[in-house]
């Protein structure tokens, strides 16, 4: 069963001079808890704000559990949660204010639903008179997914919620969503940070309004086209610059301390969108050995070439430079929705 289903979305601003999502489809399984992958301006909010019934599309339609977006607003809105990518609750109300004023809001109150905020609300149980202005960025995050949950929603989206708060309140934020994911609850979630894709069941990347894969994280890996090698040196701005002379190279792209690097000759294209390519060992080997012994030449010292396993960063890049053709085919949605009506 599909409880959000996305068919053919278009968006655009400025009079259609800017193009905020192109032809987007996708569902979203009941229970799974789902992950937007990109940039900022990559569409991800835009998505969301239409998925709950605070903009309308172009073209296209969308169901949140069965509604349609446009036809069936009214009841979208009382059975999702959303969290806004910027804090949006009242600063001048203390933690506890806010979560009756929400808990009224939708009809219900704090202790009905009490058990599907406690792990989170335990934490601010210290604060509960303090202002929502004065917490803390983490803190912040956790109010507001306590009033985005308080009237126990079916379906909730999240725009961004770990952005501008610490690693560890990161870390915590994804462990409560766990947990919430084990209450039945369907949750989307966006992020700009790669990493965090990781913790999510399935992943859309997303750049520039158009969805570029749709897999598990593991699955996106897996088609990784070509072996990849990080490569260090002791001088890396002489490294960059002698990339650009070896004739061999593919790809080469800086991360963090080492170089991201794939070889031309050991381009392995696959088709399908899930089977990891076959890979001659032999020839690897070969053309890193060759590669490191050039770099010894040009002078380099503490020469590293280190096969590694593809990243979601990685993958996402290397998504990027494909033409469109050439990109994996789209999943399709489960089922046809009517057109989106103005």
């Amino acid at each position: 069963m599909h409880t959000v289903i996305v068919q053919n979305i278009v968006k655009r601003f400025e009079n259609g001079a800017v193009s905020a999502l192109d032809d987007v489809s996708f569902d979203v399984r009941a229970g799974e808890l789902f992950g937007l992958i990109g940039p900022d301006g990559a569409g991800k909010t835009s998505l969301f704000r239409i998925l709950t019934t605070v903009l309308l599309a172009d073209s296209g339609s969308a169901s949140v559990a069965g509604y349609d977006v446009v036809k069936d607003y009214k009841k979208i809105r009382g059975i999702v949660g959303y969290m806004p990518g910027r804090f949006s609750l009242y600063q001048d109300l203390s933690v506890q204010e806010n979560l009756e004023f929400f808990a009224t809001l939708f009809g219900t109150s704090v202790k009905e639903n009490y058990d599907l905020i406690r792990d989170i609300y335990v934490q601010l149980e210290p604060f509960k008179t303090r202002r929502a202005g004065k917490l803390s960025g983490g803190m912040k995050q956790k109010l507001a997914l306590c009033c985005a949950l308080i009237h126990r929603p079916k379906v909730m989206f999240l725009d961004e919620p770990t952005t501008g708060v610490d690693p560890v309140s990161r870390k915590e934020f994804w462990e409560m969503l766990a947990r919430l994911k084990q209450q039945g609850i369907t949750i989307l979630v966006s992020t700009p940070y790669m990493d965090e894709a990781r913790r999510c069941e399935r992943i859309a990347l997303m750049q520039s309004g158009r969805i570029l894969s749709i897999a598990t994280p593991q699955e996106i890996t897996q088609t990784y086209p070509s072996p990849l090698f990080a490569v260090s040196t002791s001088n890396m701005p002489a490294l960059r610059k002698d990339l650009k002379s070896y004739e061999n190279i593919k790809s080469a792209m800086a991360f963090g301390e080492t170089m991201h690097v794939t070889f031309v000759d050991n381009e392995l294209r696959s088709h399908n969108a899930v089977s990891k390519p076959t890979i001659d060992h032999d020839t690897i080997g070969s053309e890193a050995d060759q590669f490191k012994h050039y770099l010894v030449q040009q002078g380099h010292g503490d020469v590293s070439v280190e096969r590694i396993e593809p990243t979601i960063e990685d993958c996402f890049i290397q998504l990027m430079q494909q033409p469109a053709m050439q990109q994996p085919a789209m999943q399709q949605p489960a089922m046809q929705q009517p057109a989106m009506q103005q």
